[in-house]
């Protein structure tokens, strides 16, 4: 005997409720709009990938998190972990019919099955930008000024992009590389600075196996660098595509934890929203070589869908979402007819409409228009009916009259 199962989500998946949805959607149009105002194309990839396409690509950790399972066809598949790897399986498939620089964005959920907390979920949203097929710094100043601009449309009045240069990392610390500590093992460390600050660093350095010198000698070292000549080229192409001098900041310590970026990195932060970075990104010329055997540098930026929507919201940026624009009451039975041929008519017009459902008290129904923030509540009873009129209430400012039918959207559309 079956037993029903609990009338509550996963652990670590969410139900999106309307409010939250139409910030979510907000967010999503605003960033769109700016990814299609500088060229890139969207793409989608499937949620169900072949797992052997997924697994050995992130490391073994990663694999553990990777939902995978045999399907009815007796294939072993794996749910979307990232949108790098589908990306490179994509673009192996499609090379053809692909221009020779390719800039595609992606908004999709992926899904990990790691420990939930506050704040992650095992399915949530990625949203990544990038241009493939080229070296030119112009790529990499492209996706700053984009990042920037998209981050803007939202509404963030200061977004910093901390920049730095992973060849000048990589060379600083080369010197500091032992057998039992990697260079990619060092930067792993350098990149929690601003987490766990510089005692941190080095207490985690020397758990490794760094003597505590050498190991502040090479946080040391990494904090005195200057930006190399080709970040500074980077960051000056930025600012001719219109990014604020004031956004762009080189910060030495940055490392982006990833071991395959190759040159540029950065990461994007909003200093009124405290949290943390909002994104981040960077060049990684030999990714695609590894995932899909194709010879293709790259450059891109993952931007932190959830964690926007959450600033934005925080911040109120959200433009408050009003409903429907105008209820249709239903005074009595008699006035059925009238009140869906009412809401045919506004409809038609171009505005949104809803009728209340059933015949029941105007207070009842003026309240349902309140908690769902109608702006215009609209009556049609015996005595609108009999002048062929009808009473409009504005919801926002309480003011109502009784006016023409004929001239319902005429009014509802000048005071909206």
């Amino acid at each position: 005997m079956s037993t029903m199962a609990p009338a509550q989500t996963l652990k670590g998946f969410r139900d999106i409720l309307p409010e939250e949805f139409y910030a979510r959607a907000y967010v999503k149009e605003k960033l769109m709009a700016v990814f299609e105002q500088y060229g890139f194309s969207p793409i989608e990839t499937p949620t169900l990938e072949y797992a052997s396409l997924l697994l050995g690509k992130y490391g073994a950790e990663a694999d553990k998190l990777i939902y995978r399972f045999t399907d009815a066809g007796g294939r072993e598949v794996g749910l979307r972990y990232d949108q790098t790897v589908p990306t490179a399986r994509f673009i192996a498939e499609h090379r053809e019919q692909l221009p020779g620089f390719f800039r595609r964005y992606q908004l999709q959920n992926v899904f990990r099955a790691e420990k939930p907390q506050k704040g992650r979920f095992r399915e949530f949203t990625q949203c990544d930008l990038d241009i493939y097929g080229t070296t030119s710094p112009i790529a990499d100043a492209e996706i700053l000024s984009c990042t920037y601009d998209a981050y803007k449309a939202v509404g963030f009045a200061t977004v910093v992009l901390r920049c730095n240069d992973r060849e000048t990392l990589i060379t600083t610390l080369s010197p500091f590389a032992l057998d039992s500590v990697s260079i990619h093992s060092i930067i792993q460390s350098i990149d929690k600075l601003d987490k766990i600050h510089e005692e941190g660093v080095v207490d985690e350095l020397e758990k490794k196996g760094m003597v505590r010198e050498r190991a502040t000698e090479a946080l040391h070292a990494v904090i005195a660098s200057k930006p190399s000549s080709a970040l500074k080229q980077i960051m000056d192409r930025a600012i001719a595509l219109g990014v604020d001098t004031e956004a762009l900041v080189f910060d030495p310590s940055l490392a982006r934890g990833l071991d395959y970026y190759t040159g540029m990195i950065f990461e994007v932060s909003v200093p009124e929203y405290a949290v943390g970075s909002l994104g981040g990104g960077g060049r990684y010329d030999k990714l695609l070589a590894s995932l899909a055997q194709i010879d293709m540098p790259a450059v891109g930026v993952g931007l932190g869908f959830d964690r926007i929507v959450e600033a934005a919201c925080e911040l109120n940026l959200i433009p408050s979402h009003t409903g429907s624009s105008v209820l249709v009451t239903l005074f009595d039975d008699e006035s059925i007819g009238d009140a869906l041929s009412l809401a045919h008519m506004i409809r038609k017009s171009g505005v949104a409409a809803l009728v209340y459902p059933e015949v029941a008290p105007l207070s009842k129904q003026f309240k349902y228009a309140n908690i769902g923030h109608v702006q215009y509540v609209v009556v049609c009873g015996p005595d609108e009916r009999a002048a062929n009129s009808v009473t409009v209430k504005n919801m926002r400012s309480g003011m109502q009259q009784t006016i023409p039918r004929s001239e319902l959207i005429t009014n509802i559309t000048s005071q909206s």
